[in-house]
């Protein structure tokens, strides 16, 4: 039976990509967006396997109507696809209040609030999939990414526990990971970043390696959409799905600076125990 899947920020990237891998093998295909007519194109060429839906994910109210107006139409959704996001660069300090809520809005509670949706519906029918597109930041950080990390940090242990909590249910949940792939989430346009005092130079360098960067990733998305297609279709769909030389690298690198860190002080944090 052919799947159907809701993905939000279908419009482009990883979203456009996946969307059209899976109609490459059949499937149907709800494509989520702010701006739905981005993907008139998409629905002419594929009249009966292509809807656009007009959804903000930043309102949460409106994910519980979104996914019950899909059930209603096609029956069921077998796979959630929480894509929609964007970069934001600045400093820890410098980046505010507002800038982070927002940020957490569009990357955490707007994939938490369509996941509960989905989870019922999927619970009853024993079956579905919930991929949450994450990044390599999702497992490290560095200067200028405190506040795009930390929301994706967040999705990740959400996800992790969620994956233990459904998996009975026959539910499958997959953290992608992703490195530099050349998607516009580094155009002028989508890029969010908080004000500059100069006071952080290394934080300086990774706003110029953003803006500068726009076109020349090395990650294909088509290629990527292909092995989140394949990683779902496996009888052991892994947990997390780093991407890239670039992501699979940034991940293995932080691991090995973790066991690092833990051994070095193994024997003193091990001797914390009360005394019997």
């Amino acid at each position: 039976m052919n799947k159907v899947w809701l993905i939000t920020g279908a419009t482009s990237g990883f979203g456009r990509a996946i969307a059209e891998a899976a109609l490459a093998g059949g499937d149907v295909v709800v494509g989520a967006a702010r701006r739905p007519e981005a993907l008139d194109d998409l629905v002419a060429a594929h009249l009966d396997q292509v809807e656009a839906l007009r959804l903000d994910v930043m309102e949460t109210g409106a994910a519980e109507a979104a996914v019950q107006d899909v059930i209603a139409r096609h029956g069921r959704i077998d796979v959630l696809v929480n894509n929609a996001g964007r970069t934001h660069v600045g400093a820890f300090e410098e980046t505010t209040e507002q800038e982070l809520r927002e940020l957490f809005d569009v990357h955490v509670f707007g994939p938490v609030a369509l996941t509960r949706a989905v989870l019922p519906h999927m619970r009853e029918r024993r079956s579905g999939a919930i991929v949450q597109m994450s990044s390599m930041g999702g497992q490290m950080s560095f200067a200028g990414f405190s506040a795009y990390s930390g929301t994706k940090f967040a999705l990740e242990g959400l996800s992790e526990g969620l994956a233990d909590e459904v998996a009975e249910f026959g539910i499958k949940v997959l953290i992608v990971e992703p490195g530099s792939f050349r998607t516009s989430l580094f155009e002028t346009g989508r890029r969010g970043t908080s004000a500059d005092s100069g006071l952080y130079p290394k934080v300086s360098r990774t706003r110029g390696l953003v803006s500068g960067g726009d076109g020349t990733q090395p990650g294909d998305p088509a290629k990527a959409a292909a092995l989140i297609l394949a990683a779902l279709e496996s009888d052991r769909t892994p947990l997390r799905l780093p991407l890239g030389d670039d992501g699979v690298d940034a991940v293995l690198s932080h691991l090995d600076q973790v066991r690092g860190d833990i051994a070095a002080w193994e024997k003193r944090t091990r001797a914390t125990s009360f005394d019997d």
